[in-house]
C-alpha cells in the first residue's frame, strides 16, 4: 500500500502535466461557485437591507395610515359618516393597556419646501409628539427633540433630518438659527443621526428617507396650519392662508396621516392588528379612509420572499456545478484510457486498487477545489462589482462559502467515482500490453 502522500504528490504532478485540460475542466466549477457565491450574496445582502428599514419602522409597531377613499366603493353621504383619521382614534386604541404600550399621531406635508435666505431643502415636514422618537430607532445626534412643553405653548421649533441639515446649513452650526416653512420662522433644537434608509417599496410598502424629514410639534401645526380638503395624491395641509378655489370634498378631512401604535411584546402583534381593525371599522363607520401595515408581517413576508428567490438562484448554480461534475466525469474517464499503460505498471510494482482509486478521487477532489477557489475569487469580484456599479448591497456569507467548497468537494466525489473505479478495476497484464 502506498504511502498516502505519495498518492496525493502524484495526483499534483498528473494535474500539471496537462495543465491547459485541467483549467478547461474547471471551467464549470469555476462558474457554478462563482454563480452562488454571487447570487446568494445579492440575495443576502437585499435580506439584509429590507431588515434593516424594516427595523426602523420597529417590528413592535402597527402602522395605521390615513387613505383616500375609493370613490366606487360607497356614495358621498356614507363617506361623510367618518370622521377621518384623528386622535380620538388614538386614544381609543391605546386603552387596550394589555397589548398596546403607545400610540403616537402624525401629520405629514409630503412637498414640503424649508428655506434658509437662498438655501433651500424639499422635504417631508412631520408634526408629531415626543414620544415620536420612542417608537422608531432614530437617534438625535445634536441638540434635542421634540418636548412637551413645546406642544404646550405651541412653540416654533424644529428638529432637522441629516439630509435637511446639510442642504440648509452645510457645515455650519444650526442650532438656534431659523428657517422659514410656509409663512413661519421655526429655531433649529436639534438635528437627527444620519440614518441610511434605501427608497422604493417593501412588499408594497413604501419607504420614505428619513433624513430628509423636518420634524416640528403636533399642536403647533393643527394650530397654525390649516389642512384642505384632500388632492389626487393624498391629503396635505396648507401653509398659510386658504386657497383661491378649493376641490369639493365628499368625506371629512383627516386630523392626522398616520398613528404608529406600539406593541408590547411581538408576539401580541396579530391580535392588537385585528383589534386595531376592529375598532377603526366601527369609529369610521366601515368607511375605508385607513390602512393598517404591519412591519412585523413585512419581515416575515421578505424572509419568505428571499427563501424563494435563494432556492431558485441556488437551483440555478447547481446546474452550472452539475455541469462542471459531467465535465469532470468525461475528462476523467479519458484520462483513464489515456493512461492504461502507466496504471498497469503502478499495479504491476505493487500498488494496489485502493492506491489507484484514491489517486483519480484526489485528481478530481483537486479539480474541484482548484476550480472552487477560483471561482471564490470570481464570485467576489462579481458581488462586489454588482454593487458598485448597481448600487445593490451585497453581502458574502460564511454560508455561502462553506456551500461553495462543501457542493464542489462533493461533486468531486460523486464524478470522480466511476473513473476511479474504471481505474482500479483495469487488468494488470492487459493494461501493460495497452498501446
Amino acid at each position: 500500500m502506498m504511502d498516502r502522500r505519495a498518492i496525493l504528490r502524484i495526483s499534483v504532478e498528473s494535474l500539471g502535466v496537462h495543465k491547459l485540460r485541467t483549467l478547461l475542466t474547471m471551467l464549470g466549477v469555476i462558474f457554478g461557485v462563482a454563480a452562488v457565491v454571487s447570487m446568494l450574496s445579492i440575495g443576502e445582502g437585499a435580506k439584509r437591507e429590507a431588515l434593516s428599514q424594516i427595523s426602523i419602522l420597529g417590528v413592535n409597531n402597527i402602522i395605521v395610515r390615513s387613505t383616500t377613499p375609493d370613490p366606487t366603493r360607497g356614495d358621498a353621504e356614507s363617506f361623510r359618516r367618518s370622521p377621518g383619521l384623528g386622535l380620538a382614534d388614538g386614544e381609543n386604541i391605546a386603552c387596550f393597556t394589555d397589548l398596546v404600550a403607545g400610540v403616537v399621531p402624525q401629520r405629514f406635508e409630503i412637498a414640503g419646501l424649508v428655506r434658509r435666505g437662498s438655501h433651500e431643502a424639499r422635504v417631508r415636514v412631520v408634526a408629531t409628539l415626543p414620544s415620536y422618537i420612542r417608537s422608531t430607532s432614530i437617534d438625535v445626534a445634536r441638540g434635542r427633540f421634540l418636548l412637551d412643553l413645546d406642544n404646550r405653548d405651541y412653540s416654533q421649533i424644529c428638529v432637522l433630518g441629516a439630509k435637511a441639515k446639510r442642504e440648509l446649513f452645510a457645515f455650519d452650526d444650526p442650532l438656534g438659527k431659523s428657517v422659514r416653512i410656509g409663512d413661519l420662522d421655526f429655531t433649529v433644537v436639534g438635528v437627527m443621526a444620519d440614518k441610511y434608509i434605501g427608497r422604493g417599496k417593501i412588499e408594497g410598502f413604501e419607504l420614505k428617507n428619513l433624513n430628509e424629514d423636518v420634524y416640528i410639534p403636533f399642536a403647533t401645526a393643527v394650530k397654525k396650519f390649516e389642512r384642505e380638503a384632500p388632492s389626487e395624491g393624498g391629503f396635505q395641509a396648507h401653509w398659510g392662508g386658504s386657497a383661491s378655489t378649493k376641490p369639493e370634498k365628499t368625506w371629512n378631512i383627516p386630523e392626522v396621516d398616520q398613528l404608529t401604535v406600539t406593541v408590547r411584546e411581538v408576539r401580541f402583534v396579530p391580535a392588537a392588528t385585528l383589534l386595531i381593525d376592529r375598532v377603526l371599522q366601527r369609529r369610521h363607520g366601515g368607511v375605508p379612509d385607513y390602512e393598517v401595515v404591519v412591519p412585523e408581517s413585512l419581515v416575515r413576508q421578505t424572509q419568505k420572499t428571499q427563501r424563494i428567490f435563494n432556492v431558485v438562484m441556488g437551483a440555478i448554480a447547481g446546474l452550472s456545478l452539475l455541469v462542471g461534475g459531467i465535465g469532470i466525469m468525461n475528462i476523467m474517464l479519458a484520462t483513464v484510457l489515456e493512461r492504461t499503460r502507466e496504471i498497469g505498471i503502478r499495479r504491476a510494482v505493487g500498488a494496489t486498487q485502493g492506491d489507484i482509486l484514491r489517486q483519480f478521487l484526489l485528481e478530481a477532489v483537486a479539480i474541484c477545489l482548484l476550480g472552487c477557489a477560483v471561482g471564490l475569487a470570481v464570485g467576489l469580484a462579481i458581488s462586489r462589482i454588482i454593487s458598485l456599479t448597481a448600487g445593490w448591497p451585497t453581502v458574502v456569507s460564511w454560508f455561502s462559502v462553506v456551500l461553495a467548497v462543501g457542493v464542489s468537494t462533493l461533486v468531486g466525489l460523486v464524478f470522480g467515482v466511476v473513473p476511479a473505479r474504471q481505474a482500479a478495476r483495469l487488468n494488470v497484464i492487459d493494461s501493460l500490453r495497452y498501446e
